[in-house]
């Protein structure tokens, strides 16, 4: 049996990760602020339900991470893979009409609670037998090239690159892999206004093409379903028609 951990699970990216990984076979804990959101992503599971538990917790929070940990170990005794997933953006504003407060949401979610997470994640894995597993971080194509007004969200994507790293280094000792997977225009709630035209490097607005989030989903199960003598460090899954190369 393997045990997976998913944050940000009661939507989008999370949904349909979590929902393709009971496919797959998983046992997967489902994480998120909302305990409504997670147990509607349980239920989407159908007769595999039983099988995504659902356990509210702000990750920004290093007690509740820590309690979330604990919930997995005292019911699985183990955990095999991380998926941190968990994500925010800030308004699409000049840099400086940003609050601290945005700028601070932003560091908040999207890179401390990543952080935390893989901390006692890794804390699991190091002592667990067999030892070792495998943290899956969500980067983004803004860790390589941002967008327009996207100062917070852009620098915490390519502090998870550098955590992405430094934990892959870190992780052999203990059999323990990191990866990144870098996604480009999922169709989720937070892609939504791309339907109708997102601002461009060159001034212009313009509508962007988006991907079902379904391949996504399959990208990170092959990536968990990797043995952990090999590790996909870093992959790239993108509407194939989006800007990116230039932003152009």
């Amino acid at each position: 049996m393997k045990i997976a951990l998913v944050t940000g699970a009661g939507s989008g990216i999370g949904r349909a990760t979590s929902l393709a990984l009971v496919t797959a076979g998983y046992h997967v804990v489902l994480a998120g602020r909302r305990a409504d959101a997670l147990q509607q992503t349980a239920e989407m599971a159908g007769a595999l339900a039983g099988n995504a538990l659902p356990v509210p917790t702000d990750a920004t929070d290093p007690a509740a991470v820590k309690a979330l940990f604990d919930a997995v170990h005292a019911k699985f005794g183990r955990l095999d893979v991380l998926f941190n997933n968990a994500g925010t953006g800030a308004p699409a504003i000049p840099m400086d009409e940003l609050t601290f407060e945005q700028w601070k949401a932003v560091v908040d979610i999207t890179l401390t609670a990543v952080f935390l997470c893989t901390q006692q994640a890794f804390k699991m894995m190091k002592n667990q037998s067999p030892r070792g597993g495998r943290i899956i971080n969500n980067g983004s194509i803004s860790a390589y090239a941002p967008r327009p007004f996207s100062a917070p969200y852009t620098a915490t994507k390519h502090a998870i690159t550098g955590l992405t790293k430094a934990t892959s280094l870190d992780g052999r000792a203990h059999d323990i892999a990191c990866s990144q997977i870098d996604i480009g225009n999922a169709a989720s709630e937070m892609t939504q206004r791309m339907t109708t035209g997102v601002p461009q490097a060159n001034g212009t607005m313009m509508v962007e093409p988006r991907m079902d989030v379904a391949h996504v989903a399959n990208a990170v199960v092959h990536m968990a379903s990797l043995p952990l003598e090999a590790n996909v460090q870093f992959m790239t899954v993108m509407a194939t028609k989006m800007p990116f190369v230039g932003r152009g």
